[in-house]
């Protein structure tokens, strides 16, 4: 008699699962026998991932598109909506989606692009999706930040943080890698009582796609410089995958990790204040609670 995959009968969605750490995570989860939901931007790329997963994971495996372009708030209120309607459960969210921030650019929705993708985003469709996770009973949701995060800040400011004038690249980044941990930290605290846990983690220097076109020359040189020594894609997802995954840290929540295990992480990001403060500025921007 076969012996049941550890995820059988599970559900996860992963989004930016259609390249880099992204769609390893996917495919290790569906290889472990869940029912994965694929969201990306691009249909090809979608195509391809889904192909992808579906011939490592075999023929029994259930791997399923989603394509929205999640930098749009609006876009995250149809893609809930529509998991809304065809799941009955969530059991596990990987919020992996994310961008390095090139020239500076506002979304449609008056939102700097790497705030809304990297935060927002996720802010968003984890809150929206919270129906479906606690019906799930023990569900677990996943947050991808970084290292970068050391260097962030939450400027409450929307004028000052949409300013072409005070645009940083790398602070735009380290301010949402830095907002991703402050979200988790106030996300636990909210869940306590409820089967849903919340954990985020840096994945490593991971070579993938991440750099933009319109990304500075100096951060293109750089990211080049340093592409000897950082770790594959593969290496890189190892962490989600084990957050989503692993029996051991199924009652941990609020942590952050790194290399499968707890880390330490700035003392900004460990601020319950700025944590809560962080919150009612999320709920303000997207008008989602």
């Amino acid at each position: 008699m076969a012996v049941p995959l550890p995820l059988a009968g599970k559900t996860a969605l992963v989004t930016g699962a259609t390249s880099g750490i992204g769609l390893v995570t996917a495919r290790e989860l569906a290889c472990l026998g869940a029912r994965v939901l694929l969201v990306g931007r691009d249909a090809a790329r979608a195509e391809q991932a889904q192909a992808d997963i579906q011939l490592a994971a075999g023929p029994e495996a259930h791997v399923h598109i989603k394509r929205f372009d999640l930098s749009l708030i609006r876009n995250v209120q149809s893609l809930a909506d529509e998991l809304l309607r065809e799941l009955n459960q969530l059991d596990i969210l990987v919020n992996n989606a994310g961008i390095m921030p090139g020239a500076f650019t506002l979304t449609e929705e008056g939102h700097e692009l790497s705030w809304a993708t990297n935060h927002l985003a996720p802010y968003a469709l984890t809150n929206l999706l919270l129906p479906l996770l606690d019906a799930a009973g023990r569900a677990r949701v996943v947050t991808v930040s970084s290292m970068a995060h050391w260097v962030g800040e939450i400027e409450a400011n929307r004028e000052v943080r949409n300013s072409p004038d005070k645009y940083s690249w790398l602070t735009a980044y380290a301010d949402s890698k830095l907002a991703n941990i402050l979200f988790t930290q106030e996300l636990a605290h909210r869940l306590d009582l409820t089967g849903i846990t919340a954990n985020c983690l840096h994945p490593g220097m991971v070579n993938t796609g991440l750099i933009r076109a319109d990304t500075s020359t100096v951060m293109k040189a750089l990211w080049s410089m340093g592409r000897p020594f950082m770790i594959t894609p593969e290496q890189g997802a190892r962490t989600s995958v084990y957050l989503a995954s692993a029996p051991e840290v199924g009652g941990i929540s609020g942590r952050y990790f790194a290399n499968c295990r707890p880390a330490r992480s700035s003392n900004r990001a460990q601020n319950r204040t700025e944590a809560a403060r962080l919150w009612r500025i999320s709920a303000e921007e997207t008008g989602i609670e």
